[in-house]
């Protein structure tokens, strides 16, 4: 079984009882709900990758941060008829403050890869098999308990 490793940053927009996730495509957790976010470029500082990637796959500028965890999760997938152990590392930030809209569609293209758009959800009504694991993981450090 091949070993890979992921880092990622990601951020948590939260407004009452709600979060941003987006539309994942692709790769592990297609057909969930994911947190905004992805893999750290060369050269670049988490605090980057986090406007980056918000921008890409959530059309929002980030004004306002701030470190919320560092974690990790084990997950096991097929990867081009290969199964495949996944080590996916991940930096989340609280998104405290941003500039324009969520943006609900989104297109793939060079630039976004993997997210069809973002929007808000009340998170008392998600179900653990939406999300990916490592957004679950997040959530309930936020102190909610999501329904099987």
């Amino acid at each position: 079984m091949r070993q890979v490793k992921h880092l990622g940053v990601y951020g948590l927009i939260l407004k009452d009882s709600e979060i941003v996730l987006i539309k994942k495509v692709g790769g592990p957790y297609d057909g969930k709900l994911d947190l905004p976010g992805g893999t750290i470029e060369f050269g670049e500082t988490p605090d980057e990758t986090l406007i980056r990637e918000l921008n890409e796959e959530v059309g929002i500028n980030v004004t306002n941060y701030e470190l919320f965890d560092a974690n990790s999760i084990f997950i096991e997938w097929e990867h081009k008829n290969e199964l495949e152990k996944l080590h996916h590392i991940g930096i989340f930030y609280k998104v405290l403050d941003y500039d324009n809209e969520i943006v609900e569609n989104i297109s793939i293209d060079e630039v976004n890869d993997d997210s069809m758009g973002a929007k808000f959800y009340e998170i008392n009504k998600l179900k653990k098999k939406q999300l990916s694991s490592i957004a679950n993981l997040e959530v309930k450090k936020l102190g909610y308990k999501l329904k099987d």
